[in-house]
């Protein structure tokens, strides 16, 4: 038996090459509080060059090309500067397209080639379940008494009830779809207008809600402004993977960008603060709704907006260039699907246009505000939309699989924890971009649709939880498309936020996750 699985509790299952091994998880057992630190002290592990404190993480760091770009002024700082980035991986998320402005999957360009089938194993057996803990506050969420008696992962409710009171409902959604459209196509008429600067940008819906990975309200939404640039030169920033200053390999006057380079270099700041007075100012000629431009977030590349009627809707619109040239040379070791989605299925989507959006780096105690940093968020909408192994997976004619559930259910235990404990101990620092990346792993390292049956729901979730636990205790989370790049490194989330989060996590795990009935 595989000896990260405890006995009668969860099937055997064998990790990729491309993931960690995870570690044997704890007795289950009476309630237990969280105490006992599983972290990893960072200063034990090895670690790459230095710039400032923006340090180089997992793989090591390829040698900057000859002839590097000059670097700008680093602009200082206050306490603002800790704050969690809100990207554009971090907002929106849905059970429907919008009503309008949606854009299918062939905006990715030609089709794709699906996965084929490659089934390596018959179904997974589901373990021996432990006798019920006593009733938690799930039955207040789940809102049904008879549940009480009903069991599912290690004693608690069935995660399917929990899944059917995060299900959107048809009328919020369309309701929230109509709200939205009315502002974002106004924006983009403004924008579109022949005195812009942006008048090449088009509309690209990304994020959870296009996703179908929305949880509880359709109330946050991230809309992307794509503008496709000339050719351009990347120069890593301070041998990062994944924050580049962007120059124009040919910069002609005509070019309605140029009043935004500086010293060679394309001004993310300069082009944000533009782009961003353009909507401060229209968002007052939007007629019968209730818009205002909230406070910018430090490091965030979104200027987010907030519809007060007929209900609070948040909107991040982001500015993302598009660059159709080949991806820079830290992704190559990314996007590990060949055994999951099959390598044609990769290759075809490594030929699509990479982006860029505005979002400082870190640099001592201060922030470089001319980079820009890499995002594949239009590629990880194709994956989820196209998930499975088989070519039927989740089709009307198909077998259902249970990995966005899996999804789902990552996302509300974090949310949930964050509720609970807000920002005391600095979970802040945590997005639900954390758990799609481990939950994109978890993918790579189980790729057969087998392992994602849903009469197993509780298996491959536990495996999920699994996972991204050994990245909190090891510190180690790797970027899914820039390998290179943790996300968990000291520079962006501390070691006693990890510590505490995975602690809080454990005792979920260990005690049928009762915050899931909580808030």
């Amino acid at each position: 038996m595989d000896s990260r699985r405890g006995k009668g509790t969860r099937a055997a299952s064998k990790a990729g090459a491309a993931a960690p091994k995870v570690s044997a998880p704890r007795a289950r057992g009476a309630l237990t509080k969280p105490t006992e630190s599983r972290v990893v002290p960072e200063a034990a592990r090895p670690n790459a060059q230095r710039c400032g404190s923006t340090r180089a993480s997992g793989s090591q760091r390829k040698k900057s090309t000859p002839g590097s770009i000059g670097r700008p002024q680093v602009g200082a700082r206050g306490a603002g500067s800790d704050k969690a980035p809100q990207s554009a991986e971090d907002a929106v998320d849905g059970q429907a397209d919008l009503a309008e402005g949606w854009e299918p999957p062939a905006a990715l360009g030609a089709p794709l080639p699906r996965a084929g089938s490659r089934r390596d194993g018959g179904a997974r057996a589901a373990g021996k379940q432990r006798p019920p803990p006593a009733p938690t506050a799930v039955s207040a969420l789940l809102g049904a008494p008879s549940l009480r008696q009903r069991k599912g992962v290690y004693g608690s409710p069935e995660l399917r009830d929990v899944l059917d009171k995060l299900r959107l409902r048809r009328q919020e959604i369309s309701e929230a779809a109509d709200v939205v459209n009315k502002v974002v196509n106004h924006l983009l008429r403004r924008l579109q207008s022949f005195e812009s600067e942006f008048k090449g940008v088009t509309r690209l819906c990304t994020g959870s809600y296009y996703e179908h990975v929305k949880i509880s309200a359709p109330n946050e939404f991230d809309v992307m402004f794509k503008l496709e640039v000339p050719r351009i030169e990347l120069e890593p920033y301070c041998n990062s993977d994944a924050y580049y200053l962007v120059k124009f390999k040919r910069n002609p006057a005509e070019n309605p960008l140029s009043q935004f380079v500086k010293n060679g270099i394309l001004s993310a700041s300069l082009m944000l603060n533009k782009f961003r007075k353009i909507i401060k100012d229209e968002i007052k000629n939007i007629e019968d709704a209730d818009v205002i431009l909230e406070r910018k977030k430090a490091r965030s590349p979104a200027v987010t907006l907030l519809i007060r009627e007929p209900k609070e809707i948040s909107v991040d619109v982001v500015l993302t260039l598009e660059a159709k040239q080949s991806w820079p040379r830290s992704t190559q070791e990314g996007l590990p699907i060949k055994q999951w989605l099959g390598g044609k299925v990769r290759k075809a989507l490594t030929l699509q246009p990479y982006c860029l959006v505005a979002k400082p780096a870190k640099e001592g105690h201060g922030l470089q505000e001319e980079t820009w940093r890499l995002s594949f968020s239009h590629i990880e909408k194709h994956i989820l939309e196209n998930h499975g192994n088989s070519k039927t997976c989740c089709e009307s004619d198909g077998v259902k699989c249970c990995r966005k559930d899996c999804l789902k259910l990552m996302k509300y235990l974090l949310e949930q924890l964050k509720n609970k404990f807000g920002n005391r101990e600095k979970l802040e620092n945590f997005c639900s971009y954390h758990v799609k990346t481990a939950f994109f792993h978890v993918c790579t390292q189980d790729p057969s649709d087998d392992q994602w049956q849903t009469k197993d729901l509780k298996i491959p979730f536990d495996r999920c939880v699994e996972y991204f636990l050994q990245c909190l205790r090891t510190g180690d989370l790797k970027h899914y498309f820039i390998p290179g790049f943790n996300l968990f490194s000291r520079d962006h989330i501390d070691r006693e936020s990890k510590e505490f989060l995975s602690n809080q996590i454990e005792y979920e795990r260990n005690n049928g996750f009762p915050v899931f009935g909580e808030f």
